[in-house]
């Protein structure tokens, strides 16, 4: 089993890139680059991504970076899982094809994500969190469109860096290990947000890692 100082190890290796999509997500590159979910070593991504663009007859650059980021935040996601997972009040998922749970807390069922502080969102970072059921009910109208969109009880990460570097936060292992264990240690229910859209309601809240 891979653990998580690994994880936060190997991610690091993208932090010599700079962070950018140059290609729209989509099915066909998402099919093309699927080897980075068995895939936690860096060095072994990049010959993978070497392999792939010679059998797809892409764009080399293209495809490093549509690769990388994926592989990136599919990993960063997995250690802020394991971060959770190390606590006595959560129990993992059983179910892994499950989209809509990664594990249970004190017996509520969760999805997590980590995402940067969105740009698109017109209030400042004080106001957010100051305010967090605006950020709450900004994040499931606009975000997860695609394969993971859902109304299903979710914990949001939500990382903060005033340089500007918000998404290396994801591989922040101290950071990230802080924010999670203060959050498992004062949990409470009453804290959550009860989000209603769609005739449909969830629990979710949100851990902030800033810098």
């Amino acid at each position: 089993m891979i653990d998580e100082a690994f994880v936060a190890e190997q991610l690091k290796n993208r932090w010599d890139y700079p962070y950018q999509w140059l290609r729209k997500q989509n099915d066909q590159w998402d099919a093309m680059t699927n080897f980075i979910y068995k895939t936690p070593v860096w060095q072994e991504l990049i010959e993978l991504i070497k392999l792939s663009v010679d059998a797809y007859e892409v764009d080399k650059r293209e495809l490093f970076y549509y690769a990388a980021n994926r592989w990136y935040n599919f990993w960063s996601a997995m250690l802020v899982e394991r971060l959770f997972c190390q606590s006595e009040f959560v129990v993992p998922a059983l179910n892994h094809k499950n989209r809509l749970v990664d594990f249970s807390l004190y017996g509520i069922d969760f999805d997590h994500k980590t995402s940067i502080f969105p740009k698109k969102y017109k209030p400042t970072l004080y106001y957010a969190q100051k305010h967090k059921a605006d950020l709450i009910y900004w994040l499931y109208q606009n975000q997860s469109q695609q394969q993971r969109k859902h109304l299903a009880n979710r914990l949001f990460i939500v990382v903060h860096n005033q340089d500007g570097e918000h998404w290396k936060l994801k591989a922040d292992l101290p950071k990230l290990k802080k924010a999670v264990f203060k959050y498992l240690s004062t949990f409470s229910k009453e804290n959550l947000v009860l989000v209603d859209l769609e005739n449909h309601t969830a629990w979710s809240d949100i851990i902030w890692v800033t810098e």
